[in-house]
């Protein structure tokens, strides 16, 4: 009784989403626009706070509430000074691209990323592979949210892996097949506000556990010296701070599912009041709980290996230092990282298949879907993505951030080039883009499985550099882009 009393919480909150789901799809088909529109991006039609809190709820992966915090843990303030990059995130993603890609879209009805690149670089095969790469990645990613969600539930509630696996899991898939866009945008604003409730929860009672923050500090200081160093006695080298600023902040303003949100936005006060609510809310989120985990040692005093991994660390703080009852609430904050990086990336999974892949090949034959077609095609291709990671997460791997941190640098690798260049060098054209996404994501993944760290770095230096050696070999060696094309993204008067 007392295990399903933990449950009651975070039932009614997954409860809530799946209402919030339903609304949406009987809004939806009330509405008159198209059911594409509608399903992928929300009709054109997000607010800034909504904007803002699913930006920073897609971006708020379930690592960054265990394996981030975890590894401040085991590291110490550095990984605070090498994590707060992130709160630049939001705000570049939306200052570069966000209005230069709402332009776009509207001028080329487009829906997706994948559709901007094939309008730029006037390739199908260049979409294709985008797509690919797109859906590959994105496994990778929402795996490790699944795992991840999966094992924190596990540590908190006392129900097993399986269990929390197949209900997070479920109701994900659920509520995002059912919803689109719009239900992902709304379910992720009411996910990241659960994120600093949780945030502040688990910071006061770890803080009220270990006898206050001077207590713990003068523990830690005691025990563990090295942690209060920047490089922390070698365990953050200069290098893991370079590579990280890159994966984390610099680099992830070319990840899709970022990109896209400027796609869904209303209008230019909306997008001026995201990037301001989103650095603050990513800020808050991104330091708040990464000094959480420094802080759990006045909770957990003794080595990792007491604890398994990095990932059991935040799990077992809360279990150790809440009472049940708040911390049925505190886990919805994590869980809800999960849920919201999951969804976000289901969407855009869905639409690179069906929107990106099918339906464009469809229309070259002269063919138009029907738009009950595609929606059964949407919500059946949504659904099946679902399903297959959570096969993939049935037998958890450990390490879940380095899982994440593989995929978010993929995706990297492959679209930093393509959508810069393409959105803002002229001279860009598709030989240099189709060399850049597939070769820089070749050497990413061999470096990866090879274990290839050029001077110590992380691949994604390795994978970013030829990724960039390739655009600009393929942009001099290939055929410049069309003027009739060029015109469109690089009109000769002011764009209004």
């Amino acid at each position: 009784m007392e295990k399903l009393s933990v449950l009651v919480p975070l039932l009614a909150f997954m409860g809530l989403m799946l209402a919030v789901s339903f609304a949406v799809r009987v809004r939806r088909e009330k509405g008159g626009a198209g059911f594409v529109s509608q399903y992928f991006i929300g009709n054109r039609a997000i607010g800034g706070f909504v904007l803002a809190m699913t930006t920073v709820a897609t971006y708020s992966s379930v690592s960054s509430f265990v394996g981030g915090p975890g590894m401040a843990w085991k590291v110490g303030f550095g990984w605070i000074y090498m994590a707060v990059v992130q709160v630049t995130a939001i705000f570049l993603v939306l200052g570069i691209f966000g209005k230069r890609v709402a332009l776009l879209s509207r001028r080329l009805d487009a829906v997706t990323i994948v559709d901007i690149i094939r309008a730029r670089f006037g390739s199908d095969a260049l979409a294709n592979l985008s797509a690919f790469v797109i859906v590959l990645f994105f496994l990778g990613t929402m795996t490790a949210q699944f795992v991840g969600g999966a094992k924190l539930f596990e540590a908190v509630t006392g129900y097993g892996y399986f269990t929390g696996l197949v209900l997070f899991g479920a109701v994900v898939v659920i509520y995002t097949a059912i919803g689109g866009f719009r239900a992902v945008a709304l379910t992720d604003t009411l996910c990241a506000v659960m994120m600093m409730i949780g945030i502040v929860l688990l910071f006061y009672f770890v803080l009220d556990a270990g006898g206050g923050y001077w207590a713990i500090l003068e523990t830690i200081e005691r025990d563990h010296p090295a942690m209060l160093e920047p490089l922390s006695a070698g365990n953050m080298p200069l290098g893991l701070y370079f590579t990280q600023w890159l994966l984390v902040g610099i680099c992830t303003i070319a990840l899709p599912q970022s990109v896209v949100r400027g796609i869904s936005y209303r209008d230019t006060r909306g997008l001026h009041q995201a990037m301001l609510i989103g650095t603050f809310v990513i800020g808050f989120m991104n330091i708040g709980i990464n000094f959480t985990g420094i802080l759990a040692h006045g909770v957990l005093t003794g080595p990792v290996t007491d604890y398994g991994t990095v990932d059991n660390i935040i799990p077992q703080a809360i279990a150790r230092s809440m009472p049940p009852e708040l911390a049925s609430i505190a886990i919805i904050g994590p869980l809800a990282a999960s849920i919201s990086t999951i969804s976000g990336l289901l969407i855009v999974a869905s639409s690179a298949i069906i929107k990106d892949v099918y339906m464009h090949e469809k229309m070259k034959k002269g063919i138009v879907p029907s738009m009950r077609r595609l929606r059964f095609l949407s919500i059946a291709s949504t659904v099946i993505i679902g399903a297959l990671v959570f096969i993939l997460a049935a037998s958890p791997p450990n390490l879940i951030w380095l899982i994440n941190m593989f995929a978010f640098g993929g995706l990297e690798t492959a679209f930093l080039w393509v959508m810069l260049f393409g959105l803002y060098w002229r001279r860009a054209n598709k030989t240099g883009a189709m060399l850049s996404m597939a070769g820089g994501t070749v050497v990413y993944c061999a470096a990866q499985a090879l274990k290839i760290h050029v001077f110590g770095l992380h691949p994604i230096v390795l994978g970013l550099s030829s990724s960039l050696a390739f655009f600009l070999l393929g942009t001099y060696l290939g055929k410049p882009t069309s003027a009739e094309m060029l015109r469109v993204f690089f009109p000769a008067g002011k764009e209004k």
